[in-house]
């Protein structure tokens, strides 16, 4: 039996590694952009960005510039028909396939992830770029869907967002968040042995970096709470995990008990808590907060709790 398992788990790493190998020796060829009515220099420069983006992006096998040029020579494909036929001739395994075609003032940036063999679309997405300056980061987020094969909205990032999909800034989050969580509050320690959970709200102050979330928060937490937090994010997607920690002043409420004149506790204190959670809709105007924090209040009853909230940012 031991035997079937350890040759059952040879085959497994084996077929990983076998095909790991495989996507790894894809052969791209990038077909020079086809454009009608866009100047030359900005048509080659937009290709030379998504060349260099895509190497950047750990696409190996993308065929020098020269290597095709010697193939395809001076001819322009307009379709993706063509396209596949160079592709054939240089014996790539992907093709890449972009039209750039002005509208007015916008760029219409058109492009193809294509499988040479089976002739079949990996990809078939359009966009718009509102000037030439715009051309570089829609480049950047071709890259990025091409090498993750993910159409063109699944790609956004923050710090790589159009100017179609915001008029403000780069990015679709705003750099100042303001929002609220609620949630529970569920006792370990102290809180005079009443560990029934309790209803919390929170509001928060938040200041976002492209990698980090530094913000305050006011709540209602078996008390009221003040306290400065910091997370590190870990995605500049739309799925964000991240950790982080926060210091601040708790105050508890407690039972008030007097066993001697002199003896009575402090329901108050300086709080340190670790969190973890998810931003959803990282890269959009609002973003769902899931959060969990562990908080240690430094106070005679040495009160301790895990916090659960959800909220809006």
């Amino acid at each position: 039996m031991k035997k079937i398992i350890l040759l059952l788990c040879l085959f497994f790493i084996s077929g990983i590694g076998f095909s790991q190998v495989r996507t790894d020796s894809l052969y791209y060829v990038l077909i020079p952009f086809y454009s009608v009515g866009l100047d030359e220099m900005s048509v080659m420069t937009s290709e030379s960005i998504l060349r260099m983006e895509l190497e950047k992006l750990g696409i190996k096998n993308l065929m020098s510039e020269q290597k095709s040029i010697s193939v395809i020579g001076k001819e322009k494909c307009s379709n993706t028909e063509c396209a596949i036929a160079l592709a054939e001739q240089l014996n790539a395994d992907r093709v890449i396939f972009c039209r750039l075609n002005p509208l007015g003032e916008k760029i219409i940036v058109q492009y193809y992830l294509i499988d040479v063999k089976s002739k079949s679309n990996l990809l078939m997405e359009q966009t718009t770029a509102n000037s030439l300056e715009d051309l570089e980061n829609v480049m950047k987020r071709v890259a990025k869907s091409i090498s993750s094969v993910k159409t063109f909205s699944e790609s956004a990032e923050v710090g790589r967002i159009i100017e179609t999909e915001t008029f403000e800034s780069l990015r679709r989050s705003s750099k100042y968040n303001f929002g609220i969580t609620f949630g529970y509050l569920f006792p370990q320690t102290g809180y005079d042995n009443d560990f029934d959970k309790t209803f919390v709200f929170n509001t928060h102050f938040d200041y976002e970096l492209p990698e980090y979330a530094i913000g305050l928060m006011f709540g209602l937490r078996r008390g009221f709470a003040a306290n400065i937090y910091g997370n590190y994010l870990f995605s500049k997607t739309d799925f964000c995990p991240y950790v982080g920690g926060s210091f601040g002043f708790h105050w508890v409420t407690h039972n008030a008990v007097i066993y001697y004149s002199n003896d009575k506790k402090s329901s108050d204190g300086f709080e340190i808590g670790f969190a973890s959670g998810l931003r959803l809709f990282h890269t959009y105007d609002f973003q769902v907060v899931l959060n969990l924090e562990y908080i240690i209040t430094f106070n005679d009853y040495n009160d301790k709790a895990v916090v659960f909230t959800i909220g809006i940012l």
